[in-house]
């Protein structure tokens, strides 16, 4: 696609402030934060943006272990097929979690949970098809259990009237949808919650330890699963773009129209309200990253991928520090861009931009990785690569 210029980049553009109220009174501290502005933003990005899903855990929920495998990669990992299963006044559904636990690690081990946006066979649960888009030997090998569901089990990438998925399970029979109704992004996040509450019933898990990862699309979901829920340790959006790590306003690339052209599907209807004008959205990613705080977060780039437009993801980072500092904490580490391959990863926002084009790599998890080892206190950080 080619990029939409705007006249204004995202790295100039005025930005809501972040700590103040929308009654203009100033956050001054962490508890002020997490009592009275923490819910506030939530609330403006469930009402303009992402939707409100009708039901968080469902009370039917169920967990079946389909299948153990303890001498998976060569011996070195357990497998576990999970049924994650539900069901509302539309029916009923399942997401099938794949996961593999280091057999050598000290248990209970942290966790990487991947929501799967590209064809099934990136998460070949066999291993005969090795895809870098989820290296599960390179994450057993660094002593992390690697999950991953695929985000159809949740909702069809489909602009299908909401009909399928999680849509047409729990939203209300014969009553038309509001227009602050979940879209297909809440879906595959609701999706991530529902694997968060299975990875907390597994002894073998350290589920204190647990990051969720996305990319593009799937980045958008990540960060507003991380967003609303809190036991997620480690949130990471990789190239996630527009309504993802990018600025709205001056964005270069995608913009709120293009994408809500393009996939009509994904946000909430009060959002294509805003097609055009970004500038009267009462929030911005910058707020969304905010929401993640004083957990970890890590955004990662790519210098080819002007639609997503790095700068403007690098830019929410930045702009999500001060919520990090009323914690005593350190957001990003650094005020500039860094240059390609020179990932930033001292504090407790993330950020690297990988030369090449809009993908996922081995080289974006090995940085993941690191970041992990050195925030989650697993091993002494260093690529393997």
């Amino acid at each position: 696609m080619m990029a939409t210029l705007n006249k204004v980049g995202a790295a100039e553009a005025p930005l809501p402030d972040v700590l103040t109220m929308q009654n203009g009174v100033k956050v001054t501290s962490a508890a002020m934060w997490q009592q009275q502005r923490r819910p506030e933003v939530l609330e403006l990005f469930r009402k303009n943006v992402y939707g409100r899903a009708p039901v968080e855990r469902p009370a039917n929920l169920k967990f079946e272990i389909e299948s153990i495998t303890p001498d998976m990669m060569e011996g070195k990992a357990t497998r576990k097929q999970v049924r994650i299963s539900f069901s509302g006044p539309g029916g009923a559904g399942a997401i099938h979690l794949l996961l593999f636990v280091p057999n050598h690690a000290p248990q209970p081990v942290p966790c990487f949970l991947l929501i799967c946006n590209r064809t099934s066979d990136n998460i070949d649960l066999t291993r005969a098809v090795k895809s870098p888009f989820w290296p599960a030997e390179a994450l057993v090998a660094r002593g992390y259990a690697a999950a991953a569901f695929h985000v159809s089990d949740a909702d069809p990438d489909q602009d299908d009237g909401f009909k399928n998925g999680v849509h047409g399970i729990f939203d209300k029979p014969g009553v038309p949808r509001p227009p602050d109704a979940w879209g297909t992004i809440a879906a595959w996040s609701w999706g991530a919650s529902r694997v968060m509450d299975y990875l907390q019933t597994d002894t073998s898990l350290d589920a204190k330890r647990v990051a969720v990862v996305g990319h593009s699309r799937g980045g958008k979901a990540a960060l507003w699963a991380g967003a609303q829920d809190e036991r997620f340790a480690l949130v990471i959006s990789n190239e996630s773009g527009s309504t993802g790590a990018a600025i709205a306003r001056g964005k270069h690339g995608e913009t709120i129209k293009d994408i809500n052209q393009h996939f009509p599907h994904w946000f909430c209807q009060n959002y294509k309200s805003y097609n055009g004008r970004e500038q009267d959205l009462p929030v911005d990613q910058h707020m969304l990253a905010a929401l993640i705080a004083p957990r970890l977060l890590y955004i990662a780039s790519a210098t080819e991928d002007t639609w997503s437009d790095p700068p403007a993801e690098f830019r929410a980072g930045v702009e999500a520090g001060p919520v990090y500092k009323l914690f005593g904490l350190t957001g990003l580490s650094a005020a500039t861009m860094p240059k390609p391959d020179s990932p930033v990863q001292d504090g407790h926002i993330g950020y690297h931009v990988r030369t090449g084009k809009h993908n996922l790599t081995a080289y974006d998890w090995d940085c993941f990785m690191n970041f992990a080892d050195k925030h989650f206190g697993t091993h002494k950080a260093g690529s393997t690569r």
